[in-house]
């Protein structure tokens, strides 16, 4: 490993490809202590409202920067929640359709009404936000001139905020490693660790009942599991036989291959699914906030009250939120398949390049045996990614681990932390494979070289 590391750094466009990506993600993540303009950072600092499961959902996936006040409080899941209407519009509207099919021109279209979406989203999310900033009972009095010129400068700046993250996730993915926007949220959520580390840490030196040395064990063990599974999880694939049909070249007739496979992932959507589950349930938060002033007139008081009841329901723990978890995690897990993987595209490429599955005919059949697979890998992979996320908060409820430990061993975190990961890590032993070096694996050497 330590070769494949020292290999990045002999190759000078890997170099600055990975070089570029570190000095972006320190950039962001020096933006998460610049407080907005007219807050008290003291004040921040001595009483922080705010406190629950959500708010330290919401704050994990902006990597602090939400419970400091910081420009970057709303993160890069506005542009999530963006990327999720789009794609959702995409299936429904025939313009948005016809203009996936374009290829680059066409997605370079549609990434540019997302960036209009989020910047309207922001704008919305950080109206809502600046009632809350302003309510003492819930953040404490951390604003210096409550009024609307702190609601406009609070708008401005996270919007801002966010349009900066959208811009340099966009410069990692073209001139860095990896996916911009996903490794953002990685870095997010990895920063936020050594503090869950060190309270882990703490309760122990303290000899905390709730906390034992044998619940550390068992937390490491589930932890180390988990990873495992997640890993297999994202390698795993299902080979579907292909038999190639004989070919003519240069005049030379070949005989068909009986040794060729069609790879179908078992999750095909990666980490796409949680992310957009969690970016979900993370809203009912922000309308809450709209509905605040509500609760001082006698009229209206009810759309306040059901809006709390919402928000005190849809908390990593409670039934309601996680049966809706589990469910947005399984429809996006197919919703996501089917927007990438296409069986009746692939049978009709199968037939054109004269292969075909053993056993079944070219065109209808190839597209029903290829969705009927789809359809069963999806749902065991769906499961399994519902079920790690649900993981920290059965060991909270059932086995009283602390909050912050429980969220290291599984859940949105753990499965984002090791997907990026894996993917970060294959595009870098891609890079490393075509200029003929060693990657991170055995497998991932070339053929032929001395020493294998």
């Amino acid at each position: 490993m330590m070769d494949a590391v020292l290999n990045i750094f002999r190759i000078p466009d890997l170099r600055r490809r990975v070089i570029f990506t570190l000095v972006v993600l320190a950039i962001l993540e020096v933006g998460k202590f610049i407080p907005l303009p007219g807050i008290n950072p003291l004040a921040i600092n001595r009483q922080i409202g705010g406190s629950g499961d959500l708010f330290n959902l919401i704050n994990m996936f902006a990597g602090g920067a939400f419970r400091r006040v910081s420009i970057f409080a709303l993160g890069i899941m506005p542009y999530i929640s963006a990327s999720i209407i789009l794609q959702l519009l995409t299936v429904t509207s025939p313009y948005l359709e016809e203009l996936s099919k374009k290829g680059e021109e066409g997605r370079k279209k549609i990434n540019q009404y997302t960036r209009y979406l989020t910047v309207g989203i922001t704008a919305f999310q950080a109206f809502l936000l600046s009632f809350s900033l302003q309510n003492p009972n819930y953040w404490g009095n951390i604003v210096y001139q409550p009024g609307l010129g702190f609601q406009f400068m609070c708008i401005m700046s996270m919007t801002a905020g966010t349009i900066i993250i959208m811009w340099l996730g966009e410069l990692i993915t073209e001139r860095g490693i990896g996916n911009g926007i996903s490794l953002i949220i990685f870095a997010n959520i990895v920063s936020v660790f050594p503090n869950s580390i060190m309270q882990a840490w703490n309760l122990l030196a303290m000899g905390e009942p709730s906390f034992s040395p044998f619940d550390a064990l068992v937390c490491f063990i589930v932890f180390v599991i988990v990873i495992a599974g997640v890993v297999i999880v994202q390698y795993g694939q299902r080979r579907v036989p292909i038999k190639r049909g004989r070919m003519v070249r240069g005049g030379r007739m070949y005989a068909g291959q009986s040794n060729a496979y069609l790879p179908l992932r078992i999750n095909t959507a990666g980490v796409i699914p949680v992310i957009f589950a969690a970016a979900i349930l993370t809203l009912p938060s922000f309308f809450v906030n709209f509905a605040m002033p509500l609760q001082q007139s006698e009229n209206f008081v009810w759309i306040y009250d059901a809006a709390m009841w919402l928000q005190s329901q849809l908390r990593p723990g409670y039934a309601l939120y996680t049966v809706l978890y589990v469910i947005l995690i399984i429809f996006f897990c197919y919703f996501y398949t089917a927007i990438t993987f296409n069986p009746k595209d692939v049978a009709e490429n199968l037939q054109k390049n004269g292969s075909t599955i053993p056993g079944y005919s070219h065109g209808k059949r190839t597209e029903e045996y290829l969705t009927r697979i789809l359809n069963r890998i999806t749902l065991a992979g769906a499961i399994f990614l519902a079920g790690v996320s649900v993981l920290p908060d059965l060991m909270v409820r059932f086995m009283q681990i602390p909050q912050s430990v429980a969220y290291m061993l599984g859940g949105t975190s753990i499965i984002i932390v090791v997907g990026v990961a894996l993917d970060t890590v294959n595009q870098i032993e891609n890079h490393l494979r075509v200029r003929n070096y060693d990657g991170f694996r055995k497998r991932g050497r070339v053929r032929g070289r001395s020493g294998m």
